[in-house]
């Protein structure tokens, strides 16, 4: 299993300077994410790259710009305007060859959309397909008030498409739509790809690991035992640090706890 941090870690950094922030940290691994349209343009994936090649990061997972539209783009009542979105969608999959990323992670619709359970799956499957032109996988995220923060749609999910039901599990995000994030990995760990990674306490659900009660070792344990083979990706907000170095000194901390398990 790998560990790494997600360059959304450092947002509103430009995504560039996160990316050297992860770099200089000598953090090795990292997903990506993506802030703005003009980032998709080539002579930006161009300087993404050498920014990789320099500091030897390999970008495992890329997160679109299109998180906060996905809904209404991508999973709305209106046709048109999803295949627009779903051509649009091929240039992340040409991005993630680009960068060597296996994943391409999706907050999805939301529930308000008023799809059905098998149109949902429908629409997942259209924009995974694009994916898949450029060997990338797509994984559903479990995000709060979205259709797969839901554990019955999990579930609903995973019954009507079977293997190509893919999951990144996201810890905060569990907690956040009521469930416990160990539980959740119990009843879909086969098919989980990717993880977010975080802490949390009685005051707050998105700590940097270790700066709460979550226990990792028990996690890395269960996982490794249970031949997880995915990353595992501290994924927190601004709000959750007051410097830099707390993000190093939290991956140091828990890259001992991965040797030591």
């Amino acid at each position: 299993m790998k560990l790494g941090v997600s360059t959304s870690c450092y947002y509103p950094l430009e995504t560039e300077l996160a990316l050297e922030e992860v770099g200089k940290a000598g953090v090795k691994t990292t997903e990506l994410f993506f802030n703005a349209p003009r980032e998709l343009k080539s002579s930006f994936i161009d300087l993404l790259r050498e920014i990789q090649n320099r500091y030897g990061i390999e970008v495992v997972s890329i997160h679109p710009t299109l998180s906060f539209t996905e809904a209404f783009m991508m999973f709305s009542n209106y046709e048109r305007r999803c295949l627009d979105a779903q051509d649009n969608f091929r240039r992340y999959g040409e991005i993630a060859a680009e960068l060597g990323a296996k994943y391409i992670i999706l907050h999805g619709g939301k529930t308000s959309a008023g799809l059905e359970d098998e149109e949902y799956c429908e629409r997942f499957m259209r924009l995974k397909e694009a994916a898949r032109q450029n060997g990338a996988t797509l994984l559903q995220e479990n995000v709060v008030r979205r259709h797969a923060g839901d554990i019955e749609f999990l579930r609903a999910m995973r019954d009507i498409l079977g293997e190509e039901a893919e999951f990144c599990i996201d810890i905060k995000q569990a907690l956040r739509c009521g469930n416990d994030p160990m539980a959740l990995l119990r009843e879909f760990l086969s098919h989980t790809r990717h993880l977010h990674i975080s802490d949390h306490s009685v005051a707050s659900d998105c700590l940097l690991p270790g700066n709460g009660g979550f226990d990792f070792g028990a996690l890395f344990s269960y996982l490794a035992s249970n031949g997880y083979t995915g990353a595992a990706i501290i994924e927190v907000y601004k709000d959750a640090y007051q410097n830099y170095g707390e993000i190093v000194k939290s991956y140091e901390t828990l890259k001992k706890l991965l040797i030591n398990t």
